[in-house]
């Protein structure tokens, strides 16, 4: 009798430990995501979209450090354009005139 109630202890307790256990884990799981929501949300409050058009003459043109091309826009009634080097705004057709790119980057306040 004695062996059935010590038996039945060792596996109560362990059973009734972990469940307790993971009552705290998720406590502190729910603190966590928390915290880490607030600074996020106050951190993409503090985010700006920052722009700017840029332009030169020629087939190419490229954004200032930092800022990214968004689009490009070509003279010569020319719509044949593409990115080069994830910074550079370059019209294919032949003879362009000028090239203008909107750039953009992200900014904190």
């Amino acid at each position: 009798m004695k062996a059935a109630v010590f038996l039945l202890l060792t596996l109560l307790v362990p059973a009734y430990h972990t469940g307790a256990q993971c009552i705290i884990d998720n406590a502190v799981d729910l603190k966590v995501q928390a915290a880490i929501s607030s600074i996020v949300s106050s951190t993409l409050a503090k985010a700006k979209l920052l722009c700017q058009n840029v332009s030169a003459r020629g087939a190419l043109v490229s954004c200032p450090a930092g800022y990214k091309p968004t689009g490009c826009a070509c003279g010569m009634a020319c719509g044949s354009w593409d990115i080069r080097s994830d910074s550079t705004c370059h019209c294919q057709c032949g003879g362009i005139d000028w090239t203008a790119a909107r750039c953009c980057k992200i900014g904190l306040e």
